[in-house]
């Protein structure tokens, strides 16, 4: 809502900002719940049922199907309105801009490298389920959190900074204590999912021999 409050970034102000950020969340954090489930099936007692999988896939799947649907709407608002504002940010992010001679497309790649990956993820999703895949389905999960993980990672945020109410346009590039300080805060991240899910499996080993 803070995003879609600002009139002078032309890319955030729409109402389906809200929405979209709810529907990738709902395709990412249960596909990062998967992954981690079907590793620690392969690596400890503890068994993902295929009735809770099964559920997992249908949240993520029809979730990311929505993600995708919002990302038309925007095209489709954008091209058929042909207001400059939100055509800019869509032509910056999935074609580039040529502005005052110099080429601007340092998310060009990425953002292509989303559609497709979210495409062949959600494929592989449902496909993976009527074959009863888990590494189909573990594979599938995976696609679709890092595809997401670009458009809102890089693609939302970046894109909107990126081309000033004036209309200037100014690239980020992430520089190297960026990037360390962003590397140790998932370190940590995980490093706090593998203690408590190590406890709970612990426990629930412990309580099924007891």
């Amino acid at each position: 809502f803070l995003y879609a409050g600002l009139p002078g970034r032309h890319f955030w102000l729409t109402a389906i900002m809200a929405p979209r950020f709810l529907a990738s969340a709902f395709a990412a954090g249960p596909a990062l719940l998967i992954v981690i489930a079907l590793i620690m099936k392969r690596t400890t007692n503890f068994k993902i049922t295929d009735v809770a999988r099964d559920k997992l896939v249908t949240i993520i799947g029809y979730a990311a199907i929505i993600n995708l649907f919002f990302v038309g709407c925007e095209f489709f608002t954008a091209y058929y309105s042909q207001v400059p504002g939100h055509t800019h940010a869509l032509d910056y992010l999935f074609s580039g801009i040529i502005h005052h001679g110099t080429a601007y497309d340092n998310l060009v790649i990425p953002m292509r490298t989303f559609l497709l990956l979210a495409a062949i993820g959600i494929g592989l999703l449902f496909y993976g389920r009527h074959q009863s895949s888990d590494r189909m389905v573990g594979i599938a999960a995976a696609l679709i959190f890092l595809a997401f993980w670009i458009d809102k990672g890089l693609g939302l945020v970046l894109g909107g900074f990126a081309i000033t109410p004036l209309h200037y346009i100014t690239e980020y590039y992430p520089t190297f204590v960026e990037v360390a300080i962003t590397a140790g805060v998932w370190a940590i991240g995980f490093l706090i999912i593998t203690i408590l899910y190590k406890i709970a499996i612990s426990v629930k080993l412990e309580s099924e021999r007891t």
